[in-house]
């Protein structure tokens, strides 16, 4: 092993540990396949001498499609801006670890958490009737005998509404959501696909963790 891979493998052992600490779900040597996966995903850098730190939203949705095939636009940059917590239109290593943490292996709690901020599409701590709608549409297949395919839509978000709005102020806190998904666990998922099925779970572990350490 030449010296400098051997000073890189320390300093993915250094970053690895560090991370560790702070991320419930992967061990340590999990965390060091997801570094190294995280990597070899970022590629070069596009510009010479500019280093790249993060997975920028092309790249991320295009991670999302191949291995977890996600289609829909709007659920994807939902996904993607609940990894980016720091919100600087990058997801970082550690964003990275953290966020696949829970898309893979979270609980209930964590999930119910994810899926909510997933549909707050504009941040403000609601899921609308507006955002409801556009999502629905977005993820219903529509059948094209129908006159007006929206109408179907709207009755939709009012079905939702009277299952998941607990205080009745016609858009769901936090609050209600969680109540809800805890009463109906099928609800979590309620507005589009925004966590992996269990195969695709199985396969990018596969792929990440027994390829990586047999490298």
């Amino acid at each position: 092993m030449s010296q400098l891979s051997a000073m890189n493998r320390k300093l993915k052992q250094t970053v690895a540990e560090t991370i560790s600490k702070h991320v419930e779900h992967f061990n340590k040597t999990e965390i060091e396949c997801l570094i190294r996966k995280f990597t070899g995903l970022l590629g070069e850098p596009a510009a010479p001498g500019r280093a790249v730190t993060g997975l920028d939203r092309g790249k991320f949705r295009s991670i999302l499609h191949n291995f977890f095939g996600m289609t829909d636009d709007m659920i994807m940059d939902g996904v993607f801006r609940t990894f980016d917590k720091d919100n600087d239109g990058l997801v970082s290593m550690k964003e990275w670890i953290e966020g696949l943490s829970v898309f893979l292996r979270g609980t209930l709690d964590e999930k119910i958490k994810y899926c909510f901020h997933v549909y707050d599409l504009n941040g403000d701590n609601y899921i609308s009737k507006e955002e409801m709608f556009h999502m629905l549409k977005n993820s219903l297949i529509r059948q094209p005998t129908e006159e007006d395919p929206d109408e179907g839509i709207k009755d939709l978000v009012e079905i939702t509404l009277k299952k998941m709005d607990h205080d009745h102020d016609g858009r769901l806190s936090f609050l209600d959501f969680e109540k809800a998904v805890k009463e109906e666990n099928l609800l979590l998922e309620a507005f589009g696909t925004c966590l992996p099925d269990t195969t695709s779970t199985d396969l990018f572990e596969q792929h990440v963790f027994q390829e990586q350490l047999e490298q």
